[in-house]
């Protein structure tokens, strides 16, 4: 059997993916990953979003509760809106990163696909710890691998219909919590049984990637089909950077169009710019690793999209992809990272 993509609408051929971006989400809640704001500011976030509050909220995402809340209606209008917008500018795919622990919604998937014509790839598996019921943080690594087998060649708990397309993002913080040990084991797991493609979600230090890794592939993983997110904000020394690279997984830069002085999630990182972001893309093409680096957003907040004042998914297409070339990036290389690298990440002949 050739190689084929689970979409939430059914498998295509990898010929068919076109223009991907490879880490967002359309629907979740990041409530309970609340940060309170400076004393100061704090009246700034007690209400929605205006243009009183935005420019708060773009420096403090995480403080605002509506904006983190991502799965009401306001929000599911404004992807499809979105979404709309980024097949016109030239867009044919996004994976959906919502895992087990974020509250995934299969079926907003499916509906984001069936009315924009965007391609839809779902993922399965567990994210990070903090945000998993107690009895979830008690499953086994047989039950972990037991569900992510059954919603990757049978279908989505929620959605008997839809098959899963990938593993991820599987999420782990630093230091390792025992449950996402157990996760990113079983995900190897799976994958050294399947072929899928896997995507991580590594915690906010340098080592955590390489710590990843290890288990993956002491698993039986192969780095070859697997993505280490968010690395913009997680390996940030070039010289790291291209040790990690040497590995051989996918190294994706996810959070264009983020640009904050204080990054909330970890004040000690400097966020970089997109700029900066671009720069870390060049030094691993000048290294000759362009075949393994993949671009996204990791939408996940309400003020990033278009509905609330916000860049949207079209953002690469319409802002980063252009000023990549006068950085001397060709447009050759452009359909690599976009196109052809996303395609050789997800397509597996399928069990």
């Amino acid at each position: 059997m050739g190689s084929k993509i689970h979409t939430v609408l059914g498998s295509i051929s990898p010929e068919e993916l076109g223009r991907t971006l490879t880490h967002e989400h359309f629907s979740m809640d990041f409530q309970q990953l609340y940060v309170e704001p400076p004393k100061e500011l704090k009246s700034f976030f007690e209400n929605k979003i205006s243009l009183d509050n935005v420019g708060f909220i773009k420096q403090y995402p995480y403080s605002s509760k509506y904006n983190c809340l991502f799965n009401d209606a306001e929000t599911h209008a404004a992807v499809l809106y979105d979404m709309t917008l980024y097949k016109q500018f030239g867009g044919g795919s996004v994976v959906e990163n919502s895992s087990h622990g974020l509250q995934r919604n299969v079926k907003f998937m499916k509906e984001v696909s069936q009315k924009t014509g965007v391609h839809v790839i779902a993922g399965t598996g567990h994210y990070i710890s903090y945000v998993q019921p107690p009895s979830v943080l008690k499953l086994s690594q047989e039950n972990m691998y037991n569900l992510m087998l059954k919603e990757l060649t049978d279908g989505c708990e929620d959605q008997p219909d839809v098959k899963c397309g990938f593993i991820g993002e599987v999420g782990s913080g630093w230091p390792l919590h025992d449950f996402e040990r157990r996760a990113i084991i079983a995900t190897g797991e799976v994958q050294a049984h399947l072929g899928c493609p896997v995507s991580f979600h590594p915690g906010r230090h340098p080592e955590a990637p390489f710590e990843i890794i290890r288990l993956f592939q002491e698993a039986g993983g192969n780095v070859k089909k697997t993505v280490m997110s968010h690395l913009d904000r997680t390996i940030i020394k070039s010289e790291d950077l291209l040790e990690f690279s040497n590995l051989g997984t996918y190294c994706q830069f996810d959070l264009f169009g983020i640009e904050c002085s204080l990054y909330q999630m970890s004040p000690t990182v400097d966020m970089p710019s997109d700029a900066q972001r671009m720069d870390k893309v060049v030094s691993l093409i000048e290294a000759g690793k362009e075949d393994r680096i993949l671009l996204a957003h990791d939408i996940h907040t309400k003020h990033r999209l278009i509905k609330f004042g916000g860049h949207g998914y079209s953002h690469i297409l319409n802002n980063v992809l252009p000023k990549m070339q006068t950085k001397g990036i060709s447009q050759e290389t452009t359909d690599k990272i976009t196109i052809e690298n996303p395609k050789t990440w997800l397509a597996y002949s399928q069990k």
